[in-house]
């Protein structure tokens, strides 16, 4: 019988999906003709010409064929064999929201529409808790602690937290039965801490997960209620494997695989807006319940962009994009519309608050954009982070700070010509698994500091910086200094002594004593050491001085003189 065309006729948009991305073969119900396929837009449906003329049409579940396909056509099925690719017209992006952005019942709804402001894009959401949400589990589980049994059903946050996903349940009008059996296991698991006396890691994980599980769970109630069909995701049930560092679990490489298979299957199954938990991911050895360290979800987001091998990931927050400084240090703070992930991760390390520190690595791995925008202006261009952007022009891009340093200076002259001193020192604090923010080292002295995250109480940080010290004690003279800052300064590298100059000679007219300099190996940060106390001065000086006097630029292709001084560079602040 003759061979007949078949072309898919729809008005939805084709989206093409990256190489990276997971692929499945179509099954087509159709009958006894060998039949070329011609596919061009449609996600679901097919139109068949047969070669009498006759046309029938066949819904194909989530698929786009790119190419031909041959197909052999019986009354009653059809085995579909591939010739060449498929492509399927699945997800696009990942659009992760914030806690602010989901505060409240309003809000959900604004992000609802922002979501549907993008009719071509096919999105998985991310969610953090709602507003405070994580704050106060983690001050409910304090107090359950010492609180007994009796009371624990009392604590004060614990009815915060009660009130306001009620409220919110009763404003969006759904069924609050999606999650008031989260709401009694949280009141039980309070009683089980108050009656064991403890908030072990585990515990601790354990009880914040129960956040981004209430949000996501509302959420996708409400889009089903307005008619967008959408499916909650525990990150812990759809593939998220971490290592067992409860608070601070690293993501392995066996989530990739199996976050892919689960949101495509389902997606093949039956098309609907995944939303998934942020933050959250499964101990590979325990099995139980891991966080991600604060601000995980933009991990959870970039982890996922990676997994599909998307086109963009969203990552949407309560200000417009990076800014050039913490803005309730100085309100002058401007966006910064253009980033590299190098950049990104040290500012994210060093104390902006924008992103998680570790979640650059799953997009600079899959080449994926990174757009970070203001879900309370989503008409402000943000900021764009990718691999390189041209940087012949940036002599700074930001300036972030991190307070509550610890400063340890280490001296001995057994430093000099001695083979392992380093790996001593060093192998102190991996033992105390504390981690070391800032390093310089000379011929016989190291100073550096101290990340204050990774020590989870105050009673617990002097004991473990007393233990630090007597055993660094042994082989070196120690000087520990409290309350110190860490003003570090994101940009180019390359103009280091332009930098420099620069920074010292406002520190200098400010009268502040600059105590530990270095410069890191990712050549986009120079990081300084200054008192707590002096640091927001510093942070505002040097804001004004390097992004305010609208003069770098040319001092970049201004001549130098022998000492490599730029010919204006002390005559800005006079």
């Amino acid at each position: 019988m003759a061979a007949a065309r078949v072309r898919c006729h729809s008005n939805a948009p084709f989206t093409r999906l990256p190489q990276s991305g997971h692929r499945n073969s179509p099954t087509l119900p159709i009958s006894p003709n060998r039949v070329d396929f011609a596919a061009l837009k449609s996600p679901r449906k097919f139109l068949l010409s047969i070669g009498d003329g006759s046309s029938c049409t066949r819904r194909v579940s989530g698929s786009c064929l790119k190419s031909t396909v041959r197909a052999v056509l019986d009354e009653k099925k059809t085995d579909a064999i591939r010739e060449t690719e498929v492509e399927e017209k699945r997800f696009t992006c990942v659009m992760k929201f914030g806690g602010s952005s989901v505060a409240s019942a309003e809000r959900m709804k604004e992000v609802a529409e922002l979501i549907l402001t993008f009719p071509e894009e096919s999105p998985v959401i991310v969610l953090s808790a709602m507003g405070k949400t994580t704050n106060n589990l983690l001050l409910a589980g304090e107090k359950a602690v010492s609180c007994g049994v009796s009371n624990a059903s009392e604590i004060e946050e614990l009815s915060i937290i009660k009130e306001l996903h009620l409220r919110t349940v009763k404003e969006l009008q759904i069924d609050p039965s999606v999650f008031l059996s989260f709401l009694e296991e949280l009141e039980q698991l309070l009683k089980g801490i108050a009656m064991m006396k403890e908030l072990t890691l585990r515990t601790r994980d354990y009880l914040v997960s129960f956040g981004e599980c209430l949000s996501t769970r509302i959420f996708a109630a409400y889009l089903n209620k307005i008619g967008v069909k959408a499916r909650q995701y525990d990150a812990f049930e759809i593939g998220f494997i971490t290592t067992d560092d409860f608070t601070n679990g690293d993501i392995l490489e066996a989530t990739y695989p199996a976050v892919a298979k689960r949101l495509y299957d389902d997606w093949v199954d039956d098309p609907a807006v995944p939303i998934v938990t942020g933050f959250l991911g499964k101990g590979w050895k325990t099995g139980a319940v891991t966080t991600l360290g604060r601000g995980g979800s933009d991990l959870t987001a970039t982890t996922i962009g990676k997994a599909l091998g998307l086109q963009e990931i969203q990552v949407w927050k309560d200000v417009d994009g990076v800014l050039t400084c913490d803005p309730t240090i100085y309100k002058r703070a401007t966006p910064v519309p253009f980033l590299t992930f190098d950049e990104a991760a040290e500012l994210a390390y060093f104390g902006a608050q924008v992103l998680h520190p570790q979640s650059m690595r799953p997009a600079r791995e899959g080449g994926i954009p990174v757009r970070v925008k203001n879900s309370y202006n989503p008409k402000a261009p943000g900021t764009i982070i990718t691999k390189t952007r041209d940087m012949t022009k940036t002599v700074l891009t930001s300036i972030v700070l991190k307070r509550n340093v610890t400063m340890l200076d280490i001296a001995s002259t057994r430093m000099l010509g001695q083979v392992g001193f380093l790996a001593k020192v060093f192998s102190i604090f991996e033992d105390l698994e504390i981690s070391v923010d800032v390093v310089a080292t000379s011929e016989v002295s190291l100073s550096l500091t101290l990340d204050p995250s990774k020590l989870w109480s105050r009673e617990l940080i002097q004991q473990e910086l007393d233990h630090v010290v007597e055993e660094l004690e042994k082989i070196a003279v120690v000087n520990l200094s409290k309350g110190r800052a860490i003003i570090s300064l994101i940009g180019n590298v390359q103009h280091s002594s332009l930098i420099l100059e620069r920074a010292f000679h406002v520190l200098w007219t400010k009268g502040i004593n600059v105590q530990m300099i270095s410069q890191g190996a990712s050549k986009v940060n120079i990081s300084l050491i200054v008192n707590d106390d002096e640091a927001e001065g510093c942070v505002e000086a040097l804001h004004k001085s390097f992004f305010e006097s609208g003069d770098l630029s040319e001092l970049l292709i201004q001549p130098r003189f022998g000492n490599g001084s730029p010919v204006s560079a002390l005559q800005v602040e006079n």
